[in-house]
């Protein structure tokens, strides 16, 4: 095959297990055979239309089949793979639509009425009507040879605008595939791996970490539409589930769970975790339970492994990042640019072919980002005597309280400690002596109750004096952005 992208992964995998379970969704089985056929002809269909190479087409709505046909289709094309966040308001996915200038859009039926509000040059629906089937069945069945390169554009995956408008970050054929070996390096991946995929694919880590390693050991991937406590149960038990992703809080709700003593939890080989710094209190809950609870860090930006703990060292080193990827370099840097020292703080730099081609339409926020062959994160890590990293929190969300800097994932991991916490988060709040001094915006767990002063008190002995927050507030719930992570910016709106 001329074909060297992802779009080609479907064919290759068939000749080898044609019969095997590719995909499962909506209870209905695609094999292998049939997800391949499925895929050259919505890119026969897909051409028909007019699509051509480095077009651009989005796709909005939960995780179906239809998402990883689409994906693969494009990339037959060499054509460019635009995934929206379907939590989005329709000004928000405007914007995406047209900053990227997407000629088509996709969506499944479960937002065919948000695709009314949106204008686009041409959509296809997913919807009882049958149009998307009809586009696949209008295709023909024979493979379609472009010349796709490593080096091309695969997709434009916006990051998650925790603060101003989102960016598109490029990625390339060659940054996907890296990262999937990175993946497989650091996990041991079967071909009868069975993944639950309920975090949405317009995560990086969904779609790189999970359904695209599992595609090619040839495992199933099971798409669920969205996230829910009991169901993950349900299938975790029913169907052997082997491994699963998961932002913290989505582990965090299963722990909290009645069913988190009694379930069969049995056939779990391995737990991934990311999308945000993993309160250690909750990584011990796990492996006290004897799950193999993994995590690590990275970005949309690096396709997104940079970071990995591995099995072995996911007791000793509970509450690290880890180490680099394997194909991955990672370098904790000063504001100086010198090489951080052990237990010293520092910016997350990256480099590899796992980082992104740059940010779509925008030179000064690439030239910003990518300096010298590194990324840099803004993300602050402290490395230990052994080269682990603790991501310690935000560049932009440190707080600076009399001229000592704090990082506000050090003092939530303490406050997850405490039996009353469900969720928290700390911001940095005005001070007339300090300058800014910290405040802790906490969900408290069901039945359970605390005071501010009993929770302020319970930092006494576990972190520096000038690290207490010295504000607590109670709130019902705390905002986040689609991928899960806590949007600290509106924590600071509201409550700074």
């Amino acid at each position: 095959m001329r074909n060297q992208g992802i779009g080609s992964w479907p064919r290759r995998r068939a000749r080898m297990t044609p019969k095997k379970v590719a995909l499962t969704c909506d209870g209905r089985d695609l094999t292998y055979a049939e997800l391949a056929e499925r895929v050259d002809r919505l890119a026969n269909a897909l051409r028909g239309l007019g699509i051509r190479r480095g077009d651009r087409v989005a796709y909005l709505g939960v995780n179906h089949t239809s998402y990883a046909e689409t994906l693969f289709a494009l990339g037959l094309l060499g054509a460019v793979f635009v995934p929206l966040n379907h939590r989005l308001t329709a000004p928000e996915l405007q914007y995406i639509l047209d900053d990227s200038g997407a000629e088509l859009l996709i969506c499944g039926r479960s937002h065919r009425h948000m695709a009314e509000q949106l204008r686009v040059k041409r959509t296809i629906v997913d919807d009882e009507s049958g149009e998307y089937e009809k586009l696949v069945a209008s295709g023909a069945p024979e493979p379609i040879d472009e010349e796709v390169s490593l080096g091309d554009l695969c997709l434009i995956m916006y990051t998650s605008g925790t603060t101003g408008k989102p960016k598109g970050a490029m990625l390339s054929h060659g940054n996907l595939t890296w990262n999937t070996y990175n993946l497989m390096v650091d996990v041991d991946l079967t071909s009868s791996e069975v993944t639950l995929i309920s975090a949405p694919l317009f995560h990086i880590a969904a779609l790189a970490q999970t359904l695209l390693p599992t595609l090619l050991k040839g495992g199933r991937s099971i798409l669920e539409p969205s996230f829910d406590v009991d169901r993950t149960y349900d299938l975790i038990e029913s169907e052997r589930v082997t491994i699963m992703f998961g932002v913290p809080a989505m582990f965090n709700f299963i722990a909290q769970s009645p069913r988190w003593d009694t379930a069969d939890l049995s056939s779990l080989r391995n737990l991934l975790c990311g999308g945000a710094p993993v309160p250690e209190p909750l990584i011990r809950r796990y492996q006290e339970r004897g799950l193999t609870f993994l995590q690590g860090y990275g970005m949309t930006e690096t396709s997104p492994g940079a970071l990995f703990l591995s099995a072995e060292d996911s007791v000793r080193k509970a509450g690290t990042a880890g180490v680099p990827c394997f194909f991955t370099d990672v370098r904790v840097v000063t504001a100086d640019g010198r090489d951080a020292a052990p237990g010293e703080p520092g910016e997350v730099i990256v480099q590899g072919p796992n980082v992104m081609l740059g940010y779509w339409n925008r030179p000064e926020a690439t030239a910003e980002a990518l300096r010298d062959g590194w990324f840099h994160s803004g993300d602050i890590a402290i490395k230990d005597e052994e080269g682990y990293a603790r991501i310690a929190d935000r560049l932009k969300d440190m707080i600076i309280s009399g001229g000592e800097n704090i990082y506000p994932a050090e003092v939530e991991e303490v406050l997850y400690g405490h039996p009353a916490v469900a969720e928290c988060a700390v911001i940095g709040v005005p001070d007339e002596r300090w300058g800014e001094v910290g405040k802790a915006l906490v969900v408290l767990r069901p039945g359970k109750s605390a005071t501010a002063e009993e929770l302020i008190s319970f930092f006494d002995g576990r972190l520096a004096r000038y690290k207490i927050p010295k504000h607590v507030e109670f709130v019902d719930a705390l905002p986040r952005n689609g991928s899960g992570k806590i949007l600290k910016h509106v924590l600071r709106e509201r409550h700074g």
